[in-house]
């Protein structure tokens, strides 16, 4: 081999290289440090971001776990990065408190369709014709969901803190149910994990929960537990006004919610690439359900979920490439 054909083949293989690649990638230098919730079940959405973003050559620090509007508040003040768990429009007061607009990039929707609301287990359903929460106005139907003979019906609620919570309370007043019915408030996950044990064991249960997470994977609405629907919208903040009536008629009291990535305005605005990641990710919801379930199966250490979202991007690499390749592009521009 000449000197000449030598040098060509040298400098082929140093411009193709990792090294010489990752000089060239838009985030070289410059630090992410994600936020989520404290629940865990979020971790998977925001762990697959995480992906992309060290894809596109950005260093991730391990993200952060802490209330929402902790959340908010950090990412507003740029002491924080983003988070994929901005939940439209159930947090829309949280997130116009923190500045709204002015201090979020929010373009995109990375998980549309997600329901909320309350069930109860079909057997006593069916048993005493219970289709509504404000049939447990009547006492002798809030005693059947006495778990602790307080003589009201425990509900199984949310974190303090959680929006759902304060929508909860403003909904028990609302239809007339504060003498009857108490919202049990604390760690989600235990709550939520005791009332399943109850379910089990052939007594009724009354509880909120939302999608995607692994309760409606475990106790399937229709099959095992009903949704309940109620009398008329009821709404605390800004959405006072606001009908959650679907399509069909019904009201489950809360409006079909999307999910967001929302980042720090100035922080995108510097960073086409990622911005425009924020904008095109898109996931299932189905696809956080299952791995929600795989984490509730005993699938729930950080390795777990490291191994659940390569698995996702190798089922779809071809998605994952787009990505990275369409936010790539938006930093040359």
């Amino acid at each position: 081999m000449n000197k000449k054909n030598f040098l060509a083949l040298f400098l082929t293989s140093l411009i193709s290289s990792p090294a010489v690649l990752a000089a060239d990638l838009p985030g070289k230098g410059i630090t992410v440090l994600p936020v989520q919730s404290t629940l865990p079940e979020e971790s998977f959405q925001t762990e697959l971001i995480n992906k992309a973003l060290e894809k596109l050559g950005y260093q991730v620090k391990p993200t952060k776990e802490v209330e929402y509007n902790v959340a908010y508040t950090a990412i507003a003040a740029g002491d924080a990065t983003y988070m994929a768990v901005n939940w439209e429009p159930l947090q829309k007061d949280m997130y116009n408190a923190a500045g709204g607009d002015d201090k979020f990039f929010r373009k995109g929707t990375y998980i549309s369709g997600a329901a909320q609301g309350y069930l109860i287990d079909k057997k006593t359903a069916e048993k005493y014709h219970i289709t509504d929460i404000s049939q447990l106005k009547d006492p002798k139907i809030a005693k059947i969901f006495d778990a602790n003979d307080d003589g009201k019906a425990d509900l199984a609620g949310c974190n303090p803190g959680w929006v759902c919570g304060q929508v909860i309370n403003a909904q028990i007043k609302a239809y007339g149910l504060s003498n009857t019915v108490q919202q049990n408030q604390g760690n989600y996950s235990a709550i939520i994990a005791d009332t399943l044990t109850r379910y089990k064991a052939g007594k009724p249960v009354l509880y909120f929960t939302w999608t995607p997470y692994w309760v409606s994977d475990e106790l399937k609405p229709g099959k095992d537990v009903v949704w309940l629907t109620v009398p008329f919208s009821a709404t605390p903040g800004t959405q006072k006004n606001e009908d959650t009536s679907l399509a069909n008629g019904k009201n489950y009291g809360f409006k079909p919610n999307n999910e967001h990535i929302v980042a720090n305005k100035a922080w995108a605005e510097k960073n086409p690439a990622a911005a425009k990641l924020f904008a095109i990710a898109s996931l299932p919801l189905s696809d956080v359900n299952a791995q929600n379930q795989r984490m509730h199966a005993g699938e729930s250490s950080t390795a777990d979920v490291q191994r659940h979202v390569e698995g996702w991007i190798h089922a779809h690499q071809k998605t994952f490439d787009g990505w990275i390749r369409e936010a790539a592009a938006a930093a040359e521009k």
